[in-house]
């Protein structure tokens, strides 16, 4: 009972494993202009505060834009 429990989780984990893989190979373009701005995000954050209020409006463009990001990337897996 038990190794067929686990054999049936093996096959679970690699079946969602191979859809993760299959949206992540289908949109590499995406997920690298993602993972750009959350570094680049990352950084404006460390950056010394005093830049006339445009340090912070750049915080909230990146945001923005990792947003619209996930939502096209979302739209496609849809469409």
């Amino acid at each position: 009972m038990r190794k067929g429990f686990v054999i049936v989780l093996l096959i679970a984990g690699l079946t969602v494993g191979g859809f993760v893989g299959a949206w992540a190979e289908k949109q590499p373009h995406m997920r690298a202009a993602l993972e750009s701005l959350h570094k680049a995000k990352t950084q404006l954050e460390k950056a010394e505060p005093d830049k006339g209020g445009h340090r912070v409006k750049a915080i909230d463009l990146v945001s923005q834009a990792i947003e619209e990001v996930k939502m096209g990337m979302e739209y496609d897996n849809r469409h």
